[in-house]
């Protein structure tokens, strides 16, 4: 009797917890809507079987639960039973699929006037380019994939001399146009994911896959990485801002082509730095684009890679045994092969860093800025 009442309670338990629960999705903002319905109406189906099946199996361990001079006996080919179980089984399963097969063929299918943007996914670290003037993204190839140029645009294609390098982690959109969203990645599976716009696909290395959506409020919305791409996808974040046509296009006006971002790291020149910003600084913001502070704290607490808190001159046990001082070439070596030392203690998990000599120098003077080890 003690199994039917277990039974029971956990198809009421689990029915009240779904009702109950403050664990629900937030708030759309955008035209996907029938993201929902489609995920609303696989919820119902499939709490149905679930309550249906645990209240017959409840039932059948009641109804022929063993008894004095009573005992089960096995049937064989009972065709009529197995034709109901395969009809519904089918309408079930066709009920779960034809949604969201509907829904996914009309998220990867833009309208004709949807407006483009790309989205590059590295560890742990998001790029984003946007057309120029021409309204077109330019051609793109590994072969030319660097510090300067993480999306590989080819130097020689002039409909890739205006486009768009958006500065930082934080990209804008104009709200109530629709948007295509190109994703690339250069290392491993990655997943852009925006909660609020319900839309979200993965990225794969070598291929370039697409979805669509037109946001539909204003505001600032979290970009999630949905794939474990490494040690560092906790933090793997950063933000979409949705905002009116004009707030739009002072933002855009403001970011750098890469015509003119190639010419100035050629030249080594870095736009912020020359603007008169300290180095110091430039390197904390590029700490933060690159995802380096997933892994290295600036006070001191333990994380997946040594604090950078008072270690410039410090002196570091590598996983050899060997005593290294943390001085420039050490730092620099550490940085951009990361591998060819290994501190004591951590696990050679950071990846390889593509970094001009600015970039690099930034870096190195924000770690500079954070001190170095207490005087004996």
């Amino acid at each position: 009797m003690a199994l039917p009442l277990v039974l029971i309670l956990i198809v009421a338990g689990a029915v009240a917890f779904h009702l109950a629960s403050p664990w629900w999705q937030t708030p759309v903002a955008s035209n996907w809507q029938q993201m929902d319905d489609a995920l609303m109406l696989t919820l119902v189906i499939t709490a149905v079987a679930f309550v249906a099946i645990n209240l017959f199996l409840a039932y059948v361990v009641l109804r022929f639960r063993h008894r004095e001079g009573r005992r089960a006996a096995a049937e064989h080919g009972n065709k009529a039973l197995e034709a109901w179980l395969v009809g519904l089984t089918t309408v079930g399963i066709v009920a779960l699929l034809a949604p969201g097969l509907s829904v996914y063929a009309k998220l990867i299918h833009p309208p004709a006037d949807a407006m483009v943007f790309e989205v590059m996914g590295q560890q742990w670290q998001w790029h984003y380019r946007l057309p120029g003037k021409d309204g077109k993204l330019g051609m793109t190839d590994v072969r030319y994939m660097g510090a300067a140029n993480p999306f590989g645009i080819n130097p020689d294609d002039p409909n890739g001399q205006d486009d768009v390098l958006v500065e930082g982690q934080e990209v804008h959109l104009p709200i109530n146009r629709p948007v295509k969203v190109m994703l690339r990645s250069q290392d491993v599976l990655h997943d852009f994911f925006v909660p609020q716009f319900r839309t979200r696909m993965n990225m794969v290395p070598g291929m370039v896959t697409s979805f669509w959506f037109t946001p539909q409020k204003a505001g600032k919305f979290e970009v999630l990485c949905a794939q474990l791409c490494g040690i560092g996808h906790f933090n793997m974040r950063s933000y979409v801002v949705v905002e009116d046509a004009g707030a739009y296009a002072s933002w855009l006006a403001a970011q750098p082509v890469f015509g003119a971002r190639t010419t100035a790291v050629a030249a080594g020149v870095v736009p912020d730095v020359a603007a008169g910003i300290d180095p110091g600084h430039q390197g904390r913001l590029l700490a933060q684009s690159r995802g380096c502070v997933a892994c290295h704290s600036a006070d001191g607490s333990a994380g997946v890679g040594p604090s950078w808190k008072g270690l410039y001159g410090r002196m570091e046990t590598m996983a050899d045994g060997q005593t290294v001082k943390a001085d420039e070439a050490y730092l620099k070596q550490s940085i951009m092969d990361p591998r060819a030392r290994v501190v004591k203690g951590y696990a050679p998990v950071m990846p390889q860093q593509q970094l001009s000599a600015a970039d690099l120098d930034a870096l190195l003077a924000y770690i500079k800025s954070l001190g170095g080890p207490a005087p004996p």
